[in-house]
């Protein structure tokens, strides 16, 4: 993208994304990792409510939840439930940017520097964190987003190790009521 297509996108989603209180998302994940023949694929929703609960729920093929809300992460791993302190910095800047990608202030963010590219059917934010602690975990993160629309519709994250994970979203639903089982264990 040129710098003028750049600052008008970042605009548009800053802008569009204002309004959303709510997001509601069936996903489907892809990991690939080195020491595997095959790619892990599993199946969710994922729902956020600002300004900071956000609920990942893996249905197929096992069942795992993970949710942040009150600083906290809790963790259903098929009816063996934990929470962590999520004031961990690496959790939190994670925590930040996938709330900052429905809210538009991702694009801000002073721990990664972002890159704009577009394709023929999406507009494209690369983020690469600028700390030495974050690359640890994360090489980089492309956000997508179909050219009509302010909100994520995939997510592909290289870890420092070189695994993949790619999310891809259907059936977005913006400011539609979520329960607040959502965000419970």
């Amino acid at each position: 993208m040129s710098t003028t297509e750049a600052k008008a996108f970042v605009a548009k989603v800053s802008s569009e994304t204002k309004a959303i209180k709510t997001l509601q998302a069936d996903f489907s994940q892809t990991k690939k990792m080195d020491f595997l023949d095959k790619n892990i694929v599993t199946y969710g929703k994922m729902s956020l409510k600002t300004p900071n609960m956000l609920s990942w729920k893996y249905t197929k093929p096992y069942q795992y939840s993970i949710i942040f809300k009150d600083n906290k992460i809790f963790i259903n791993d098929q009816g063996k439930k934990s929470s962590v302190d999520a004031k961990s910095k690496t959790f939190e800047k994670i925590n930040k940017l996938i709330v900052g990608s429905s809210n538009g202030q991702m694009f801000s963010d002073p721990e990664f520097s972002v890159t704009y590219l577009k394709n023929t059917n999406f507009n494209i934010a690369k983020f690469t964190p600028k700390s030495a602690q974050l690359l640890k975990y994360i090489k980089q993160i492309e956000l997508y987003f179909p050219k009509n629309q302010s909100t994520v519709a995939q997510v592909n994250m290289t870890e420092a190790s070189g695994d993949t994970t790619n999310i891809v979203f259907k059936n977005t639903k913006i400011n539609a009521p979520v329960a607040a089982s959502e965000f419970s264990l």
